[in-house]
């Protein structure tokens, strides 16, 4: 069972310094069909100004994950961590019991990223941080892991038993992702388009995926970029 979710379906909000796409509610915008997808909650297109962020505020029991498209983010956090994050790189950051932080794009450049919430396995974590580069050629043409509940193959170490796989694809190219039992997954197209199973995805498009054993993704376009998250 394939579900698409477009791009041009997404919530939206420009703030002026922000303008962003929501996959799912968030918010201002709420929509009851669309309340996330097994563990994973939010996934927001973020496009920043330069020079402009997110002022000191609070989360708690919530993985959150970063995944920088372009420009650059200055984070700062109650736990001691700053860190400028740039393309390719991934933040994790396990609010647990509750931490404080604030980030800012480049003072030149605009900012694209995707802030992405999944819900940890158990509430009152430690808070703590995590951030890592994965290089383009690591991720083309083939399925990069760069999230896992165990941190596996040097990927950022995630509470919650899903994966992350990153990817970028050059027109032609196909790949395939094995889904165990009772699993599931989420497909998350950055840039260019992909058949997936034969339904054709484009930029911003996501794609909810159960009770199928395989997908076969082919990309279409050269620079095809997508996240695929492996859920139970």
């Amino acid at each position: 069972m394939i579900n698409i979710r477009r791009s041009d379906e997404r919530g939206k909000a420009n703030y002026g310094w922000l303008d962003t796409n929501y996959t799912f509610s968030f918010s201002d915008y709420y929509d009851p069909r669309f309340m996330g997808f097994r563990d994973l909650r939010v996934i927001n297109e973020d496009i920043i100004e330069p020079a402009q962020g997110f002022p000191e505020h609070g989360h708690r029991d919530m993985e959150i994950v970063t995944y920088m498209i372009s420009g650059e983010l200055s984070h700062r956090d109650s736990m001691g961590n700053g860190e400028m994050i740039r393309p390719n790189e991934v933040q994790r950051m396990t609010a647990g019991t509750g931490i404080l932080h604030s980030e800012y794009s480049s003072p030149t450049d605009k900012t694209h990223l995707l802030q992405i919430w999944i819900l940890p396995e158990k509430r009152n974590l430690t808070p703590s941080y995590e951030q890592k580069i994965f290089a383009p050629e690591d991720k083309q043409g083939k399925l990069r892991l760069v999230a896992s509940r165990g941190g596996d193959d040097g990927s950022v170490t995630i509470n919650q038993d899903v994966s992350i796989y990153a990817s970028i694809l050059k027109s032609g190219n196909e790949i395939l992702h094995n889904l165990a039992d009772v699993r599931h997954a989420w497909i998350q197209l950055i840039s260019g388009s992909v058949e997936v199973n034969g339904k054709t995805l484009d930029a911003g498009d996501g794609v909810a995926i159960s009770e199928e054993t395989a997908l076969k993704i082919k990309s279409r376009e050269d620079k095809t970029e997508f996240l695929l998250f492996d859920l139970k």
